[in-house]
């Protein structure tokens, strides 16, 4: 065999160079084109907003070992990978670029606005494909797909007028978030809850029939320009002469009435509440039961309207500001507190939502909530979530699930398929036939076309080829902050449309935080970039690390040390694959196969092992326990085969006949394919470049290990015994500070009638690694005074102290050594028994005497303990 020289040291970028252009080139990642079982992960596809972050690259790369490994294993498989347009975050970024510029959304016009779209999609899809590759994602790029492309528009359109026709999509008003900045229309989830620090102002109405007033509690005295009524509880005996009388609005000479209900909590601040229909969704529903109505006193782009009066087209938060001046110098405010409470704020602008009266599109998620409920009580048809503890989660949300509202005031996504005309409203695929119909200029939620994410890219509504092979799909590897965004959304879509579930198993991981514990993300600027982690450690580096480092559920710290201990690693490998390559070269190796009958204890041992290696981590690779996988092969490659089998074959180099060393040869090169095949999901460039060296195919279509039940050797564990004499023997050099070099005299107790045929076998790697002059091999050892000793599990290992230390010179340096110690010990007591120190040191200072004390006197039984065996 002609093994390619390595360098001597790993250089990550001559691995990675060249590689994924070739994988792509040749076609190993394209799939459909056997009749084998397939296998199948759809990409979670990134927004076209600018680089990857690190939790997308998390997502990505697990996925990225689970299809590579399935490839290997004779899978069809197929990771499809695609691009979401992202409505809010896309357009909001879209739009500050053309502010730049001097220009806006509306100088430009829709269409205009949208070719610009377009040109940033262009731009940015080949930014993200360009991170794709870096990544070493085996993606089919013959499948790429992206939220927008015209197929996945049709299956949108399809599914709206569907559920549209069906009553499950429907128009109304009712209170909803609004994102004033990118003024638009929210989901509920699309809202972040922060605690701020905030005021609850104490405000007094007047009575328009006489002195005094009612007093009530807002955090947002602004809204009181939608007030339409005070309100009580009937059974509060406090305000029951109040009901019916009527009260001006502060500030204003509007008058509203005061009213009961049975919402208002008596206990709950003064037991007066106003109605506010327009702005709080509670008070939407009471003003629904009394019939009132709803004026909305802010605008959509959150400054104050008109029927504020004095205060119209102020910024909302300025408003405020004036409104509680002014409330203070007409003697209306009655007092102010300081709060800490939880406010809304938009996920992808960041500013405080407002809740406000807008009549939008809403999916009814009760009985869709239902159906995926009756699903996941099917073990048969439900989703598996890895860890289990994140379905609890998934069913309470779908318990106390809300109406979705889909339509967002955007041009940048799949405009709304409904047109109108004189009141009339048509919904369909095409347009409606005759003139003044006008087409719905709001567009639909991202999340609504990302919900058929699964099943779309495959060709979905039409029964393609591709959609009949390939879903439901095998596995979906999300973080556990958009289970409800996402995975919820895909999977009660797939079961309305489909009547199944959308993939077999959910892997959730957590988030990635910064060594502080903080979040990663673009606004604390406390993230990683890839591509400067890919130039200083080499994108396996990269990949292991994120992928080994925590388990399913669990958040993982960024830690750069990680990612250099995940370079050394790797760079390990190298040097162990380096060293097979220079001895398969130095005996003119020929390919030969393992020769059973030529096996000594370690080849037995090492060829065992690995078979332990295969079934252990095929069974956590099943149950997505990546960091298990890693940590199985890691000590493999590190104890098992590098410090233990590596050692032991340069005896076989060394003294072996040529059959012996051809089949050590063939042993080596065996299992550094073995172990280069089952770290290549993790670690790509690196194991491809190792195995191009000993094979002219590529490792990404090489066939997975499998166990191979000629390698179980029962006696193989009777290795374990000459390791565990080496270490012996080398504890206790370490111990006595006596260099290998030094060569010593060793006796061996062994208990078991058959160790001596295994002692006398492998003299030879005992007297490289033990390096002895002697070696006395007896069932019984007579006398070992003036022996250091070890006991092992059948053997007991005593050298003579003699071959390892001047006794006399030792005896002398450890009676100098008890002095100075009796004498640290005599100090300290002295110290200790004086009052005077006691009454006066810190406790801190008197702790610590007392730990040295102690420290001493365990010291001072290990000298005499050692005086005694030499003497």
């Amino acid at each position: 065999m002609k093994f390619k020289n390595m360098e001597t040291k790993y250089d990550f970028n001559q691995v990675e160079q060249g590689k994924y252009d070739e994988w792509v080139k040749k076609g190993y990642f394209t799939a459909g084109e056997s009749n084998k079982e397939s296998f199948t992960i759809v990409i979670p596809p990134p927004n076209i907003t600018g680089k990857l972050h690190l939790g997308h690259t998390l997502d990505t790369t697990l996925q990225d070992i689970i299809i590579r490994r399935k490839r290997m294993q004779g899978y069809d498989a197929l990771y499809l990978p695609g691009m979401d347009h992202a409505s809010i975050a896309t357009q909001a970024k879209i739009e500050a670029k053309l502010k730049t510029e001097g220009k806006s959304r509306y100088s430009l016009g829709r269409e205009k606005f949208l070719e610009v779209a377009w040109q940033w999609k262009e731009e940015y899809s080949n930014l993200i494909r360009k991170q794709w590759a870096i990544l070493g994602l085996s993606l089919d790029y013959t499948r790429e797909r992206f939220t927008l492309d015209q197929k996945l528009n049709e299956a949108v359109n399809e599914v709206f007028v569907r559920m549209y026709n069906e009553n499950i999509i429907y128009r109304g008003e009712k209170i909803i978030n609004w994102d004033c900045q990118s003024k638009t229309a929210l989901s509920n989830i699309e809202v972040d809850y922060k605690e701020v620090e905030g005021a609850l102002y104490h405000i007094n109405y007047p009575f328009v029939d006489g002195n005094g007033g009612m007093t009530i509690a807002t955090t947002r005295p602004e809204t009181m320009f939608g007030d339409v009524a005070l309100m009580v509880n009937p059974q509060d005996v406090r305000y029951k002469k109040y009901v019916g009388r009527s009260v001006y609005i502060p500030l204003t000479t509007r008058i509203i009435p005061v009213i009961e209900d049975d919402y208002v909590d008596v206990e709950f601040g003064t037991g007066v509440v106003k109605v506010t229909p327009a702005h709080d969704p509670n008070d939407f529903e009471v003003g629904n039961r009394h019939n009132l109505s709803r004026p909305l006193c802010i605008n959509e782009d959150g400054t104050m309207s008109e029927i504020a009066g004095i205060y119209k087209d102020l910024d909302r938060f300025v408003c405020r500001e004036k409104v509680v001046e002014d409330l203070v110098s007409q003697k209306l405010l009655v007092r102010t507190e300081k709060i800490i409470h939880s406010v809304g704020h938009s996920e992808r602008t960041g500013v405080m939502v407002e809740p406000m009266l807008s009549k939008q599109w809403f999916v009814k998620m009760d009985v869709l909530a239902n159906e995926l409920i009756k699903m996941q009580n099917n073990p048969q048809e439900k989703i598996n979530f890895v860890p289990e503890r994140f379905e609890k989660i998934f069913l309470n949300w779908l318990d106390n699930i809300q109406d979705w509202c889909i339509s967002r005031q955007l041009w940048w996504g799949h405009r709304i398929p409904a047109w109108y005309k004189d009141g009339d409203v048509y919904v369909g695929i095409n347009p409606p036939v005759g003139e003044g119909w006008v087409q719905d200029e709001d567009a639909l939620d991202t999340w609504f076309s990302s919900a058929l994410w699964p099943f779309s890219t495959l060709g979905w509504p039409e029964n393609t080829k591709d959609f009949k092979k390939f879903f439901p799909t095998d596995v979906l590897v999300t973080g556990y902050d958009i289970i409800f965004f996402w995975v919820a959304r895909m999977a009660f879509q797939s079961k309305y449309l489909i009547g199944t579930r959308p993939f077999k198993d959910v892997l959730i991981h957590g988030i990635i935080r910064d060594e502080l514990g903080r979040k990663v993300s673009k606004s604390l600027n406390n993230g990683a970039d890839m591509i400067e982690v890919r130039d200083t450690y080499g994108i396996d580096s990269l990949r292991y690390f994120l992928t080994t480092n925590n388990t399913p559920g669990q958040d993982i710290r960024f830690s750069e040390e990680k990612i250099e201990a995940s370079w050394n690693y790797i760079n390990k490998i190298w040097n162990i694959s380096r060293y097979i390559g220079m001895s398969i070269e130095a005996q003119g190796y020929k390919n030969q196969e393992i020769n059973v009958d030529l096996l000594n204890i370690f080849d037995k041992w090492i060829l065992s092992e690995l078979n332990k290696v295969i079934e252990n981590i095929d069974v956590n690779y099943e149950k997505y326990e990546f960091g298990e996988v890693a940590k199985v092969i890691y000590k493999f490659v590190w104890n098992d085969f590098a410090s233990w089998y590596l050692e032991m074959t340069k005896v076989v180099f060394q003294d072996g006949t040529d059959a012996e060393k051809n089949n050590t040869c063939a042993i080596l090169v065996y299992v550094l394919k073995s172990i280069l095949k089952i770290l290549h999901p993790f670690i790509p460039f690196v194991t491809e470049d190792i195995f191009m060296r000993l094979e002219e195919s590529s490792i990404v279509v090489s066939e997975w290990p499998v166990i191979n039940d000629a390698f179980n050797f029962k006696d193989a564990e009777k290795a374990d015994y000459i390791y565990s004499i080496i270490t012996a023997v080398r504890n206790i050099r370490a111990t006595k500070n006596v260099p290998n070099s030094k060569k010593i005299n060793l006796n061996l107790e062994l208990k078991g009638s058959n160790f001596a045929n295994l002692i006398n076998n492998n003299l030879k790697y005992l007297q490289k690694f033990c390096n002895y002059d002697e070696i006395s091999i007896v069932s019984e050892l007579k006398d070992q005074k003036r022996s250091a000793v070890a006991v092992l599990d059948e053997i007991v290992v005593s050298i003579p102290l003699a071959s390892l230390v001047n006794l006399d010179e030792e005896v002398s340096r450890l009676k100098m050594k008890k002095n100075s110690t009796l004498e640290e010990i005599k100090r300290i007591e002295n110290m200790l028994d004086n009052p005077n120190f006691i009454k006066k040191a810190p406790k801190e200072k008197i702790d610590l005497e007392k730990e040295k004390l102690d420290s001493y006197k365990k010291i001072l039984l290990d000298i005499e303990k050692m005086i005694d065996e030499i003497t």
